[in-house]
């Protein structure tokens, strides 16, 4: 397994013709006719499951060979100032898709956020390398096309395990495509001849990008009891929560991609805590009051002297004991 959040280290294979053979294998898949069966499909979204399985296990040992010791030597040998400045400057090299997306998408706040901080990090962050745009309060401001395809109304399609590149949709496929080839870098890069710098570009982000995952994925491998279920379910939890730019559920976690999202009618929010109680008819559930309760006491009775009071009622203050 490359990484659950590795998606363009490998460019040119986003560029390949592996996309249309996905749609292709995607418009294959058939529902079970059961109701029952039916339903968990659906939730599942996973009709190329059986496909998938085989893709995990190929890239799981890509991983094991090639990217996990990558990025365990590039932990070990690169200090972690220093990767966060490579980090700060990859970041910025993906702010001009940022600004086209957000704008796409009809973000135009985000939009103008992700052009200042380009603006910002590219001259007073030296490149990239501080990003002082986040230090002002200039928050990244994450889009991709895949993410736009889904603010124009695209459906998702089935989960996918795309080889190396890791859980995706045929929607999200085809946005990194698009932001591959769109990418300025990439253009004048390609441009200038100079596509050595491109790859390298895509290899270090994926490094990266797999270093800042190798205790996620150890322990999710090591304590699931299916991991790749258990992958499926953080990827797609993740996933949604990108396309609503990390808006938080109703209630309880984010659903997986094609799950339901709609309120449980049994879901009530919280409601505020009131200064006290407003008058007004008591409430069903509230003890009955005496009706003499109302009415003023009535004045205490006198006796005779020498007569003892009756055994209900007690004596009158200052009258003589018997």
């Amino acid at each position: 397994m490359s990484a659950l959040l590795v998606r363009r280290w490998a460019g040119p294979l986003a560029r390949g013709g592996v996309f249309c053979l996905i749609a292709a294998l995607a418009a294959c898949a058939t529902p079970p006719a059961d109701p029952d069966d039916r339903a968990a499909f659906e939730k599942r979204n996973d009709p190329l499951e059986p496909l998938n399985r085989k893709v995990l296990d190929a890239n799981q040992f890509l991983d094991r060979i090639v990217m996990r010791p990558a990025a365990k030597a590039y932990v070990f040998a690169v200090p972690e100032d220093a990767r966060a400045a490579i980090r700060h400057v990859l970041d910025n090299m993906k702010e001009p898709n940022l600004v086209f997306n957000n704008a796409l998408q009809g973000e135009f706040k985000r939009a103008g956020i992700s052009m200042g901080r380009f603006v910002i990090n590219s001259t007073a962050g030296v490149g990239g390398i501080i990003d002082i745009a986040t230090k002002a309060g200039l928050d990244r401001q994450p889009a991709d096309f895949g993410q736009t395809l889904f603010v124009w109304g695209l459906p998702s399609g089935p989960y996918i395990v795309i080889p190396i590149l890791g859980p995706s949709t045929p929607r999200d496929a085809i946005g990194m495509a698009v932001d591959s080839y769109a990418d300025p870098f990439t253009i004048l890069a390609m441009a200038h001849g100079v596509t050595e710098l491109t790859t390298s570009r895509f290899l270090v982000n994926g490094v990266d990008q797999r270093a800042s995952l190798l205790d996620l994925l150890d322990d999710l491998e090591k304590n699931s009891l299916d991991f790749y279920a258990q992958l499926r379910s953080l990827a797609q939890q993740r996933r949604e929560a990108e396309l609503h730019h990390d808006a938080p559920a109703a209630a309880g976690p984010s659903p997986g991609a094609g799950q339901d999202t709609t309120p449980s009618p049994d879901a009530t929010p919280n409601p505020a805590p009131s200064p006290g109680p407003e008058p007004g008819p008591a409430q069903d559930n509230a003890p009955a009051a005496p009706a003499a309760a109302a009415e003023p006491p009535p004045p205490p009775i006198e006796y005779d002297t020498g007569a003892a009071p009756p055994a209900s009622q007690p004596p009158s203050p200052g009258q003589p004991k018997p």
